[in-house]
């Protein structure tokens, strides 16, 4: 940089600032036979106005730019005078009172706003709301263009990747929050003495939780800002899945799930919507793709980590019978990592440019834009290269009634504050039900709901299947014993899977065994004694037991059914549910198995989804991977066996992938940046709702029929993938 040009004083720094309007002037000119937006240069013009006021010479007239090219300096001026360096964009004269962003061309903060007198607006700057929506529509419209050139300018590089992997964290936490209360359930369970009803609630309370957070927080993201918004509901979702892993009572651990979930339905919608935001039109298909793969990992992480922890008991501890802490705890605790970890990298993130520009924040968002291009520049070997967007198109906002007065209580003004952010997240929800958005919006609810209800559905009906046919193939081997007589006899092993009809026993012992899926039925106990029993699924049916003493045993009063007590004492029962410690350790490795399995699966799916978004279009990949899902279930009516089942989990999951992929970039880029939060935010909730309605429908004909959840989700996905064709294709569209 030439430094006699800080030190000649205030006449060479104004000559210079001339200098560059003269540039702006020959540029215009350029365009003159293109229609001249009245506001799209008040900013350039005002920044030099100052100029000509402050000295006579009439050599550089200021003349207003056409079509947004007083946006950018001329470069051969740049080089000529500052030797490219980056200054020239970011000082000014020690000596001058000069507003920084002046020189660079950046607005005032206060400039193009009304300002509020007394609260209430002049009535000289009330305007007709048709009018005001339209200057607002025809800024949003100059805004897209203008920032899509300069993210082409910014490039792509060191910055979208670190945002790449710090987002993925917010994802990977969201797919693990799918995954944690199936796999404690079965130990959970025994903890908390759940029914099949509460065992039930809890498996839907989490996509219960998920379907209000979306909601909630996809409509905060568009008014207080998507890095802010998801730094709370990640905060709000790892207390309480921290507090899940300690909490004893079942309605506490309910309570602590749904708060959880409710703080990670806020991922999903926010983070794609943050993370377009950066991107370039003809990378953001292909990252945004690349981004579901966290998603992918969640799950893998959570079936790693129970299959790690939770069979372990033996990593558990209990302080009497009030507090128990089992290795399922463990798991829940280590699966709120990725939400802490999402929280810490997000804090060196900044908030999204486009946000802020929507928002009337000019400077802000260019000094985020100048950071991303500076930080890709001297990851790429070019760090003297000049940011060289001056000014950046801003929309025109809404005036805000505000002061409340001196002495206002603080709690009157934030009730306020709060209903005037209630107001604006509920009339922006119902802008995208306006007749502008209406058709697209209506089209995108039914291709969400058909798509969750049917791949929801399957995915949790998939294991049950599972579990069912090694239930069958359990019972298969289930030893009958019919009219026995035993007397005088010591049982001290274990006895498994057997079943006693009309048995008769007389001074029997049985002493320090474990009784797994044992059945007694029509069955005499006489003088008999029990000591030190452990049970698992078992169960005396219309049973008769006389003289007997029960010690030390877990054979509560719900196993003995219809059954007659005559002089028998139980003594020192043990209390509460006790967690086994010999429950089938194989069962759950391959329940745990079978998930990684499925997720691992959906890898293939997700790399040829990413590598031809953006060449085949979003419409033909949501609609093709659609029809070929369609296709694959009616495979299902062949899965007889446990690796058949699986096989064909591993199919569905990588073929459907593709459709998620499609489906979450065309959410993207349906709405524009004011509403893109909100609508996201609410067609995850309906995904919500119909994932809570597809496993209730589909898990209730488990063991009864494979035909009517098969053609209900093969109904659901044929008509998802017909009506993907209606929507409008946005490939190779700017950011709305």
């Amino acid at each position: 940089m030439d430094d006699g040009y800080g030190r000649d004083g205030r006449q060479d720094f104004i000559r210079g600032a001339k200098d560059i309007a003269k540039v702006v002037k020959k540029q215009a000119g350029k365009k003159v036979g293109r229609s001249v937006d009245k506001m799209a240069d008040e900013y350039t013009k005002r920044s030099y106005k100052r100029f000509e006021e402050e000295d006579d010479d009439d050599d550089y007239p200021v003349q207003q730019s056409q079509d947004g090219d007083g946006y950018y300096r001329n470069d051969s001026r740049a080089n000529d005078d500052e030797g490219g360096h980056s200054d020239s964009t970011e000082g000014h004269d020690e000596d001058d009172e000069i507003y920084e962003g002046e020189y660079q061309g950046i607005p005032r903060a206060e400039s193009g706003k009304t300002v509020p007198v007394d609260g209430i607006a002049p009535q000289a700057q009330i305007r007709d709301l048709a009018q005001f929506e339209a200057e607002r529509r025809k800024d949003q419209e100059e805004l897209a263009q203008q920032y899509e050139t300069i993210l082409q300018e910014c490039g792509h590089g060191k910055f979208q990747w670190t945002l790449y992997f710090v987002l993925g964290l917010a994802l990977m936490a969201d797919g693990v929050e799918i995954f944690v209360v199936g796999f404690v359930l079965p130990s959970a369970e025994k903890d908390m003495c759940l029914s099949e009803e509460s065992k039930g609630m809890l498996g839907l309370i989490v996509y219960l939780g998920m379907m209000v957070g979306a909601f909630l927080w996809g409509g905060l993201a568009d008014r207080i800002g998507r890095r802010q918004t998801l730094l709370i509901s990640l905060s709000i979702n790892s207390v309480f899945a921290f507090f899940s892993s300690f909490v004893q009572g079942y309605s506490s651990f309910l309570l602590c799930r749904l708060l959880s979930g409710v703080g990670i339905g806020g991922s999903i919608p926010i983070v794609f919507s943050y993370y377009s935001e950066f991107l370039a039109q003809e990378k953001r298909g292909e990252h945004l793709s690349w981004l579901c793969m966290f998603w992918m990992i969640g799950g893998i992480y959570a079936s790693a980590m129970a299959w790690a922890i939770i069979p372990h008991y033996g990593w558990s501890f209990q302080m009497g019978s009030a507090y128990q802490f089992h290795s399922w705890r463990v798991f829940v605790l280590v699966c709120a990592f990725p939400s802490v970890a999402a929280i810490s990298a997000l804090t060196t993130m900044p908030e999204s440019p486009r946000f802020f520009l929507e928002n009337g924040k000019h400077d802000e968002a260019w000094m985020i834009l100048k950071q991303v291009h500076d930080t890709n520049m001297r990851a790429k070997g070019y760090p003297e290269r000049v940011f060289s967007v001056t000014t950046i198109k801003t929309v025109k906002q809404m005036d805000e009634l505000v002061d409340m007065g001196e002495g206002t209580a603080w709690y009157q003004r934030w009730r306020m504050k709060l209903a005037d952010l209630f107001n604006q997240v509920w009339s922006n929800f119902l802008a995208i039900f306006s007749p502008e958005y209406c058709r697209t919006t209506l089209m995108m609810m039914a291709v969400w709901f058909s798509m969750s209800f049917s791949y929801y559905g399957l995915t949790v009906w998939f294991p049950d299947m599972i579990k069912y046919l090694q239930k069958q193939e359990y019972s298969s081997r289930t030893k009958v014993f019919i009219k026995e007589k035993v007397e005088h006899v010591t049982f001290n092993f274990t006895l498994e899977n057997q079943v006693h009809r009309n048995g008769e026993y007389f001074n029997d012992k049985f002493m320090n065994l474990k009784m797994k899926s044992m059945v007694f039925e029509d069955s005499l106990f006489e003088e008999c004694y029990f000591e030190d029993i452990t049970s698992s699924n078992t169960f005396f049916k219309n049973c008769t037991f006389i003289a007997t003493l029960f010690y030390n045993t877990d054979l509560f009063k719900y196993r003995l059914i219809n059954s007659k007590l005559v002089n028998s004492t139980f003594l020192h029962n043990k209390e509460g549910c006790m967690l086994s410690d010999f429950s089938d350790e194989n069962s759950a490795y391959m329940i745990y198995f079978v998930s990684f399995l499925g997720t691992l699966a959906v890898l293939p799916g997700n790399i040829v989804s990413a590598l031809l978004m953006d060449k085949i279009g979003r419409l033909r990949m949501l609609a093709g991977s659609s029809v070929i899902s369609c296709v694959s279930c009616f495979f299902l009516s062949f899965g007889n066996s446990e690796s058949a089942m699986i096989a064909l989990l591993c199919l569905f999951g990588g073929i459907s992938i593709a459709s998620w992929n499609a489906l979450d970039v065309l959410t993207v880029e349906l709405y524009p940046s004011d509403k893109r939060c909100t609508a996201f935010g609410f067609l995850n909730a309906l995904c919500k709702l119909a994932a809570v309605l597809g496993i209730s429908i589909f898990t209730s004909f488990v063991g009864i029929t494979k035909a009517v959840p098969i053609l209900f989700a093969s109904g659901a996905l044929a008509a998802g993938s017909f009506l993907a064709f209606k929507l409008p294709e946005t490939r190779g569209q700017v950011l709305q």
